[in-house]
């Protein structure tokens, strides 16, 4: 029997997926649980439309981070620490505060999308990269001032 799958099945399929199946097992689990739908003409069709719907929707996901990052990168972020001989911070700036300050600026950012590896620890101008989307990597200035 073929099926389509509405839901990921283990060892079987992805959700999405078009596949053969034994009777029995589409007849007693898949379809009783929802998992699959039986592939008939109509749901072939509802299916290429909700694929084209989705895809549509990530095209316009991906536009609207490019258009975040052009804004991003335009930013320079400063941040005021408090410094010791050298340029050496008492502490350090870490991804909390630069989402913070982003924050600050009308710029929402999740402090775990900042991939820092390690907290700026001196003064003056960092590359900091922020990751928007899954294909969109930004670079933000940060500024370490002294306090």
């Amino acid at each position: 029997m073929r099926v389509i799958f509405l839901e990921d099945v283990k060892g079987k399929g992805n959700k999405g997926e078009t596949k053969n199946v034994s009777e029995g097992y589409a007849r007693n689990y898949l379809l009783p649980n929802n998992l699959a739908a039986e592939a008939t003409k109509g749901n072939m069709k509802n299916l290429e439309a909700q694929k084209k719907s989705e895809q549509k929707k990530a095209e316009e996901e991906l536009a609207a981070a490019i258009a975040y990052k052009e804004e991003l990168e335009a930013l320079t972020v400063e941040i005021k620490a408090k410094s010791g001989e050298g340029g050496r911070l008492f502490g350090a700036v870490s991804t909390k505060q630069i989402a913070e300050t982003l924050s600050g600026l009308k710029k929402k950012v999740d402090k775990r999308k900042i991939m820092l590896n390690d907290p700026i620890r001196s003064l003056g101008f960092t590359d900091v990269p922020i990751k928007i989307h899954p294909d969109v990597i930004a670079t933000v200035k940060v500024h370490v001032v002294a306090e």
